[in-house]
């Protein structure tokens, strides 16, 4: 019998922001579309990761960063590319557009 993997992702954004301040805004529907990666799937690959993304005043993602890896670097690799291609409405600080970090927990699981 073979086995049948169900891949399955969970999108978190964590940010601590003071009150005049507002975080980004990530639209989903801007983003790659995710795909379990090929060799994660095989070897069963699963794990949370925390990426840091800098989220610059025109809402493009300009640097990004693992905080804390899934322990797999294909995941690790495969969350910092599709969130790298989502838009963002940019954060603000007391009304104005401004380059600001937010963090976002991505969870790979295979049910």
């Amino acid at each position: 019998m073979k086995k049948i993997l169900l891949a399955t992702a969970l999108l978190a954004v964590v940010s601590s922001v003071s009150a005049n301040e507002i975080s980004p805004v990530m639209d989903k529907n801007t983003c790659e579309k995710v795909v379990y990666p090929k060799a994660a799937l095989i070897n069963e690959e699963t794990g949370s990761v925390t990426l840091a993304v800098l989220v610059g005043t025109d809402g493009n993602v300009m640097d990004s960063k693992i905080e804390k890896s899934s322990g797999s670097k294909t995941l690790d690799k495969a969350t910092a590319k599709i969130f790298s291609s989502c838009k963002f409405k940019p954060g603000s600080k007391d009304g104005k557009a401004q380059q600001v970090w937010t963090k976002l927990e991505y969870v790979w699981s295979l049910s």
